[in-house]
């Protein structure tokens, strides 16, 4: 049977890239082997990469047991922890798509037979599956796994009450020796930070898909079986190749269905819409928001890890992972048993003998909601679309009316947070944050963290074109789309305009008559991005709207 890499090893043409294999140390024998690209994240930058190293030598030997040749090439990544706040924050989802074409790029260049992807963290995951989709080769998504929660006077804590710490330390709640004590005991060593953000969701959302092994979404980073499942990784690629199974063989309509019903279950982060969205357009599939709404009104939410709730990752592994709760929808028709996943057997194969263990999963009897952690809205605010976690919304703020306090960026929103500037009852309205306006679309942790710190989650909503961490709770809606960037109306409103949020209904309006916005339209003139040169001005040039998972157009 051919193979890619016969490309770059077989022949007499190919003697001069022969000579290069041996110039590293490569063998006669391991040339003649299938060669596995093993994408490595690892870097010295964020938490959740530092022990990719170890990862990556558990998965080549995985790899050499099976009988193939495992080479390491690198990836970027960004943390979007240090990097929020800040003009870095504008980098975050721009780098899915460096990432995306780097993976393309090096499987190209260089003829792999197959991939193993290790990445863990936010626009990682999602950027790594992009890449392996669009190549469509065989390919394994590894991850790092979840870091294990802190401890702050006793009480199991994460990343997400970092942040809300500052809020609370800007409100008098808490004095510097409080916030100290939280800066060095809420994040305890490597992994992704330890509720169900955006990267633990990503994790998670793959093993659903079926393009991770199982307990690839949950098993801490620090856990003896985390090597022991990168070295299956490293066999699983093997017996992919040997058998030609490749990516979109299992990324398909069907197993991104699965996930979304995963994610609706779990409470994912917001950002899942997107990346989910992004990698069905490189998979060739059709999923759009309208999906997401029919999948999370079918699909009971199991899960209420933080920033929902008080649990965290490991506790979610402790009552039996994403395979405990695949086998709990299961129960009620929503996932889909025949699919192949990565373990060459299938969905229904694995799950057979998954079961929660504790009620950090709940039953699909008695979920904390009939509805999925996820809600998309529509109104004249967002003719094409927003999205809120629902799962993390107060009961009180479900449905909210409240005069808009307009921003036009994140910075001068915060000032006013933090100024105490705010009062219950007001509509934050952040807008030329969205991947064109921003450039970027920034994660806006800041703002959602300082209310909730303030104790104003309960009582004020915050909308906005860009985007949330998955860390973020209360009435956060973002995505809004058209964004103000693109003319959108959200760019049209004014300071106490009258803002309805009805998320059971779907919907998001500004109280101002279709007449009178016509009218400030005329007059509307939206702001140019504030970036002239780089990569980010090539960016804001080329993206597509967040309804469309903010990918890179062709044209």
């Amino acid at each position: 049977m051919s193979r890619r890499s016969d490309n770059v090893t077989k022949g007499v043409e190919r003697a001069p890239m022969r000579s290069l294999f041996y110039a590293m140390g490569y063998t006669k024998e391991e040339l003649e082997r299938p060669l596995i690209g093993v994408v490595s994240a690892h870097s010295e930058i964020i938490p959740g990469h530092m022990h990719l190293d170890k990862i990556t030598e558990a998965v080549k030997a995985g790899v050499r047991m099976a009988g193939g040749t495992p080479i390491m090439v690198p990836a970027i990544g960004v943390c979007d922890g240090i990097a929020m706040g800040h003009v870095g924050m504008k980098y975050s989802l721009p780098s899915r798509e460096l990432i995306a074409d780097s993976v393309e790029t090096l499987a190209e260049a260089h003829q792999f037979d197959g991939l193993v992807l290790i990445p863990n963290c936010d626009k990682i995951v999602p950027g790594m599956l992009m890449g392996a989709c669009r190549l469509d080769i065989p390919a394994v998504v590894c991850s790092g796994g979840p870091m294990m929660s802190g401890l702050v006077g006793g009480v199991e804590t994460s990343l997400s009450k970092m942040f809300e710490a500052v809020g609370a330390r800007k409100a008098g709640i808490i004095d510097d020796k409080g916030l100290l004590e939280f800066e060095q005991n809420v994040c305890p060593g490597c992994g992704s930070c330890s509720g169900m953000y955006t990267a633990n969701s990503m994790n998670c959302l793959c093993e659903a898909v079926g393009i991770a092994l199982p307990g690839n979404g949950t098993i801490p980073a620090v856990h003896s079986r985390r090597i022991m499942l990168a070295k299956h990784a490293g066999m699983a690629i093997m017996d992919m190749v040997e058998k030609n199974i490749t990516a979109r063989q299992i990324v398909n309509e069907k197993s991104l269905r699965n996930a979304l019903a995963c994610d609706m279950a779990l409470g994912c982060s917001t950002n899942t819409v997107l990346h989910l969205l992004a990698i069905a357009k490189e998979a060739g599939v059709d999923v759009t928001l309208d999906t997401f709404n029919e999948l999370s009104e079918k699909t009971p939410n199991l899960c209420h890890l933080a920033p929902a709730g008080p649990t965290h990752m490991h506790d979610l592994d402790n009552a039996g992972g994403v395979q405990a709760v695949l086998a709990e929808l299961n129960k009620i028709g929503v996932i889909d048993t025949s699919l192949m996943t990565v373990t060459g057997k299938t969905v229904g194969e694995n799950i057979k003998d998954a079961k929660r263990r504790t009620d950090e999963i709940r039953p699909v009897e008695d979920p904390y909601s009939k509805t999925g952690g996820l809600a998309i809205l529509w109104g004249n605010i967002a003719k094409d679309g927003c999205v809120v976690k629902r799962s993390a919304v107060a009961p009180e703020m479900l449905v909210h009316t409240g005069p808009a306090r307009v921003y036009d960026s994140e910075d001068d929103a915060i000032k006013d947070i933090y100024a105490g500037k705010i009062v219950d009852g007001d509509v934050v309205v952040i807008r030329y944050e969205g991947p064109k306006g921003g450039p970027g679309m920034r994660e806006m942790l800041n703002p959602t963290s300082a209310l909730a710190g303030m104790k104003l989650d309960k009582t004020v909503a915050l909308i906005t074109d860009g985007r949330f961490s998955g860390a973020s709770r209360g009435a956060s809606i973002g995505h809004v789309c058209p964004e103000a960037a693109m003319g959108g109306t959200i760019g049209l409103i004014e300071e106490g305009d009258i803002i309805e949020i009805n998320i059971p209904e779907h919907s998001i309006n500004v109280k101002v008559s279709d007449e009178e916005l016509e009218e400030r339209r005329k007059n509307y003139v939206p702001r140019e991005p504030n970036v002239k040169s780089g990569w980010l001005y090539r960016y804001s040039k080329m993206v597509a709207p967040s309804a469309q998972g903010a990918i890179m157009l062709d044209d």
